[in-house]
């Protein structure tokens, strides 16, 4: 798959991990977008290393997508614990 594929996956996993958790988060959809396109990435990998199987076959196979949104949803997650205990505090 090409690059424009993968953006595009992560573009939408991101979108469907941010439905699947849904809440608040610093940084609004621009960073949303971003960890789904590095959430895609990191769900190829993980089945790639862990499964042994290629997460990667095509746009429209279902393992690709799995893979997408579970990475997404774990970046997600890990964003969200580091960025959580940020509190911003605003005095008048």
């Amino acid at each position: 798959m090409g690059i424009i594929a993968w953006i595009l996956i992560g573009l939408l996993a991101g979108f469907i991990a941010k439905a699947l958790m849904p809440g608040k988060d610093p940084g609004g959809v621009i960073i949303t977008m971003l960890i789904g396109i590095a959430g895609g990435l990191l769900g190829g990998w993980l089945g790639k290393v862990i499964f042994g199987v290629d997460s990667i076959d095509g746009f429209f196979d279902l393992s690709t997508w799995i893979a997408a949104i579970v990475g997404s949803v774990i970046l997600l997650m890990l964003y969200r614990l580091i960025t959580g205990n940020r509190h911003t505090h605003r005095h008048a």
